[in-house]
């Protein structure tokens, strides 16, 4: 059986409002920082469009601090091929019983012994100063 591939075109637009959302910046922030000819209608149109202008695809991602050749890029297909294909049942996620956390306990009794030691320190300084205000307000 013969494999074949499609060619898929990437989407330069629908990758750049990807990597907007995954940031948290809003059209309207994007639009302000490309300059005074922009609004977030501009921006929503630019998201549209499949291929994207050299020059504004380096601007914006100028201004989302990632490499335009992540906006050329990005395959959303390839991406969840790559996670399902390295996912396994022995994933550490929360509440798998079989998770397997490699944790030297001679470490961790000594870390919570030193914490300990900082407590008391902390409360000894704590303390004197308590005395010390206490003294000053009874001699007053």
């Amino acid at each position: 059986m013969a494999h074949t591939t499609t060619d898929r075109t990437i989407h330069e637009g629908r990758n750049l409002k990807r990597f907007r959302e995954m940031l948290g910046i809003k059209q309207d922030h994007l639009a302000f920082e490309l300059g005074e000819d922009w609004n977030q209608q501009k921006i929503s149109l630019l998201e549209q469009r499949e291929k994207i202008d050299s020059e504004i695809l380096e601007q914006v991602s100028a201004i989302l601090k990632i490499p335009a050749e992540a906006i050329r890029n990005f395959d959303e297909e390839k991406a969840v091929n790559i996670i399902s294909n390295t996912f396994n049942s022995e994933a550490y996620y929360v509440g798998n019983p079989q998770a397997t956390f490699h944790v030297n306990p001679i470490d961790e009794i000594r870390k919570l012994h030193y914490e300990k030691i900082e407590l008391y320190e902390r409360m000894l300084r704590e303390k004197d100063e308590m005395i010390g205000r206490l003294e000053r307000l009874v001699g007053k």
